[in-house]
């Protein structure tokens, strides 16, 4: 109990509180535009967020992480366009809403099961972080090398179809990794005489690089000159009662799907939206609805998107693997601050899950109320010409770049970094695994090596945990291919028998 107290009153600060509000605004803000991602604007906000003290930092990017997922849905229901991937899903009934004259009720049911999710999902994240940490704590050398190589393989299990770009992606992460200290001996390796790279490449430059300036260079080149035509008639805005009702089965299947695809690591709330979506067309009365505007059909995905929020941030905290992109980031800010996430976390601060979990809580409430506002104004932000947003963007990467370490050297990795990302969006390549790769590599070495002097190869192969976690990674990789596979061969007899 000494613990949840402390935790949650460290949230009683007025300046967390006020950080939390200030979040939620640029949160709302980042989804509300088409191609600023929550990877993109968290990943900048950490750079101006280290100066801090660890907890408003925190709150700072947590809350731009929940309020993000809230702020994506409105280009998707009004422009047809997902604020973020997460957000994919909801245009598929949410735009078919809007053009029916449905926006309002659109617009505040999607706020409503985003809510929803976010706070079935932290429930998970109070009650399941601790012991998931006490028994990672088991873990030797072996068993966390093996739990590293999950966490790789997952994120390039869900490159998007392209296992082998993001197999190469991921090596490339690794590859980067091993620039800096060596983790055992701790002398310099391939930093090519350059001091500021002695303690491996500028990571807070790299994210920026790879997700900020990448996208907007990406969107330079790919954006055409006609603009959105956002939809105004919004109608009326509070559901009705046969609504609610129509709402309560695909809420519990969003929760139900999120919450499962969350704990997997790097999964994502596309992939939980998505899943959601084809769940809820199985299990309902209306199946044909789905994608014309059927409410269950907008319902099940925001629902299931935002419940992964809170398993993504416990594999996070609890077994030191991100579970998204955004986690990700968060895991190198943690460490610039001296909390390094995993297991021995909740023993030296078991403080930090009640904290975090409280946090997101008020961040969601707040959110949900700016949701709920109305602000019909949203829809001239989404008219704003891209040219003035790509200017603010490159302009606060190179200035949160700089801030880091006030190191002209960090900006200059983050261009490189961003023609990297450019090169990879480009070619297929997915961005993730880089990013994986280049905060686990060092853990992955570290704990192999160990491993290796402890009892040689043996004591991986005669650990059944780090075998077990081993054939599961194996499987990620291998598995969808031929499954892949098979599909094809059966569509292809189908079609020759008819």
């Amino acid at each position: 109990m000494n613990a949840v107290a402390e935790g949650l009153g460290q949230i009683a600060d007025p300046f967390v509180l006020l950080c939390i509000l200030i979040g939620s605004l640029v949160g709302m803000l980042v989804g509300a535009f088409p191609g600023i991602t929550a990877t993109m604007s968290v990943a900048l906000a950490s750079s101006f967020t280290l100066t801090m003290d660890p907890i408003p930092g925190i709150a700072v990017l947590l809350t731009i992480y929940v309020a993000a997922n809230f702020g994506d849905r409105i280009p998707a229901i009004l422009v047809n366009t997902p604020g973020t991937p997460a957000s994919i899903a909801t245009t598929f009934d949410g735009y078919p809403m809007a053009k029916k004259g449905l926006a309002g009720v659109a617009l505040t049911t999607s706020a409503f099961a985003s809510a929803i999710g976010t706070l079935c999902g932290l429930i998970l994240l109070v009650f399941a972080a601790v012991p998931l940490a006490k028994v990672a704590l088991k873990f030797g050398p072996a068993e966390m090398f093996a739990l590293v190589v999950f966490g790789l393989t997952m994120m390039v299990g869900v490159s998007g179809g392209k296992i082998g770009k993001g197999l190469i992606a991921g090596a490339l992460g690794l590859a980067l990794a091993a620039v800096g200290r060596d983790p055992i001996t701790g002398t310099e390796r391939f930093t090519f005489g350059q001091i500021e790279l002695s303690d491996g490449i500028p990571f807070i430059a790299a994210i920026i690089g790879l997700f900020g300036i990448a996208d907007v260079f990406d969107q330079m080149l790919t954006h055409r000159p006609e603009t959105f035509t956002a939809i105004k008639n919004f109608g009326r805005w509070w559901p009705n009662r046969s609504e609610v009702r129509e709402m309560v089965k695909p809420t519990a299947v969003g929760v139900g799907v999120g919450s499962v695809v969350g704990i997997v690591p790097a999964a994502g709330g596309d992939i939980a939206g998505i899943m959601s979506w084809a769940a809820a067309k199985k299990v309902s009365k209306h199946p044909e609805k789905f994608g014309k505007g059927s409410l269950e059909g907008l319902t099940a995905p925001d629902t299931a998107s935002n419940a992964t929020l809170g398993p993504s941030v416990t594999t996070t905290l609890a077994l030191g693997i991100p579970g998204d992109s955004v986690m990700a980031v968060l895991i190198g800010s943690l460490i610039v601050w001296g909390i390094q996430p995993g297991p021995a976390l909740f023993t030296t601060r078991p403080d930090m899950v009640y904290t975090i979990a409280g946090i997101m809580a008020i961040a969601t409430i707040l959110t949900l109320a700016l949701s709920l506002l109305r602000l019909r104004g949203v829809t001239k932000l989404l008219e704003l010409k891209p040219a003035f947003l790509w200017t603010v963007i490159i302009v606060f990467c190179m200035v949160g770049t700089f801030a880091v370490n006030n190191s002209v050297f960090d900006v200059g990795v983050m261009l490189v970094f961003g023609l990297v990302g450019l090169f990879l969006r480009r070619n297929g390549f997915p961005a993730g695994p880089v990013v994986l790769g280049l905060i686990l590599g060092k853990l992955a070495e570290g704990n192999l090596r160990r491993s290796l002097e402890i009892g040689g190869v043996g004591n991986i192969l005669t650990s059944p945990i780090a075998m077990t976690i081993l054939v599961i990674s194996i499987l990620a990789i291998t598995l969808p291919p031929l499954l892949a596979r098979r599909r094809a061969r059966r569509a292809t007899r189908a079609t020759t028998t008819v």
